[in-house]
């Protein structure tokens, strides 16, 4: 099982890198915006499939938790960032 974990840990990795692309290459800001979103999921699916593969996932849990209101908050203030300038 772990094996398993392992494949699609790396197959998020990609996702990410992908996602990467669409962050510096996006045509507007609102595709930079969900780009660093998606990989913030990405990322947190990426810690889930961590603490399985260690066999700790109560510690996974809590860094989980943090990385996930981290990510939502900065989406929301860049969001607002930039619809205050006008360039959303």
């Amino acid at each position: 099982m772990e094996n398993f974990f392992l494949g699609v840990s790396i197959f998020l990795c990609f996702l990410v890198l992908l996602c990467l692309y669409r962050l510096m290459s996006g045509p507007t800001i609102i595709d930079r915006i969900v780009g660093v979103g998606a990989i913030g999921t990405k990322t947190l699916a990426v810690l889930v499939l961590m603490g399985f593969i260690y066999d700790r996932i109560e510690m996974f849990l809590d860094i989980i938790m943090v990385y996930a209101l981290l990510n939502f908050i900065g989406t929301l203030a860049a969001a607002k960032y930039f619809e205050g300038k006008g360039e959303i």
